[in-house]
């Protein structure tokens, strides 16, 4: 409990002192590639990792993992924000960003693998799963509330499923709460910006907590899957249309699924209510199939699938209508 309660009020008050003193943080300027108009402050993640780190050292490692694993975990949770707040302040180029997340990877991925006696090939396969998760989420932090309701939802569910597991959950329960005082400023109209040093590490906590509990029997490789269905379906199919139209993955854009419904009319509210049901449908799938029937999680898996290509299938035909 001692845990939860700092995760949350150190985040808050992390919050509140950027409130008074917006100067200090880095600021998003509208562009022709925003979603949102005027200049906005984004050093949430600040709040966040800050509240959640303290919590951390109270709670102990995440499901699954060692303490010299938790450990190299959090010297790439230092690494990342790093390089996102130099990028997030004046920016750094993708390729140097790009490095600092393989070697963050391979980091975490090397200790998790001397827990479980894994070999070369399962570095390799973890490390592109935690570089992938990583750039997915800063891919997805683009629209008010999106980045902080996925993090309040996904790590709630990871934290339930632990729990279900009888595995230490309060480490990824504290990231649900530390992220709750931020979604409330981040509400539309968004008041304050993750950041790039929010969003990275977020990603990259949720591959460690997902692989490593799945290396451990915490949860099926499913579950981690279906709790994060929204964001890693909209950032890989985005990804996979770009790459096949030839255009340049790695620059900024407007043509993801959440973009097409914000920009289409349904705003910013209307964009976190769709994706919002659809974080909390697969959350509580992922706990209801974990708690009570654990093979039927691939279909689950499958049926959330169809429905978020149903639902990706809508945006696109409404956009083509669009004109």
């Amino acid at each position: 409990m001692v845990a939860l309660a700092l995760a949350f009020s150190i985040s808050a008050l992390v919050l509140a002192i950027l409130a008074r003193h917006p100067g200090i943080a880095p600021h998003d300027r509208a562009n022709e590639r925003s979603l949102h108009e005027g200049v906005v402050p984004r050093a949430g993640g600040w709040a966040v990792l800050g509240g959640w780190a303290v919590a951390a050292f109270v709670a102990g490692p995440l499901p699954g993992m060692s303490d010299p694993s938790f450990g190299a975990v959090l010297v790439a949770i230092a690494g990342l924000f790093a390089i996102s707040l130099v990028d997030d302040y004046r920016g750094v180029g993708a390729a140097w960003r790009f490095a600092v997340h393989v070697a963050c990877a391979i980091l975490v991925a090397t200790a998790l693998s001397r827990d479980g006696g894994e070999g070369l090939a399962w570095v390799a396969a973890a490390s592109f799963v935690l570089v992938a998760a990583t750039n997915c989420y800063n891919f997805m932090d683009g629209s008010d509330g999106l980045a902080g309701a996925m993090a309040v939802s996904g790590f709630a569910s990871l934290a339930a499923g632990a729990a279900l597991a009888g595995a230490p959950h309060a480490t990824l329960l504290a990231l649900a709460l530390a992220a709750l005082p931020f979604l409330a400023r981040n509400f539309p109209p968004a008041r304050t910006f993750l950041g790039d040093a929010g969003s990275a590490p977020l990603g990259f906590l949720a591959g460690v907590a997902g692989v490593a509990g799945a290396a451990a029997g915490t949860w099926p490789a499913w579950f981690p899957v279906l709790v994060f269905l929204p964001f890693l379906a909209d950032a890989s199919v985005t990804l996979a249309k770009r790459a096949l139209a030839g255009e340049r993955v790695w620059e900024a854009h407007r043509s993801h699924y959440y973009q097409r419904l914000v920009r289409a009319g349904f705003g910013h509210r209307g964009t976190l209510a769709v994706y919002g049901a659809l974080m909390v449908g697969c959350g509580a799938t992922a706990v209801a199939c974990a708690a009570w029937r654990t093979e039927a999680g691939p279909l689950a898996l499958a049926a959330w699938v169809a429905i978020v290509a149903l639902v990706f299938g809508g945006i696109d035909y409404h956009w083509r209508q669009r004109g």
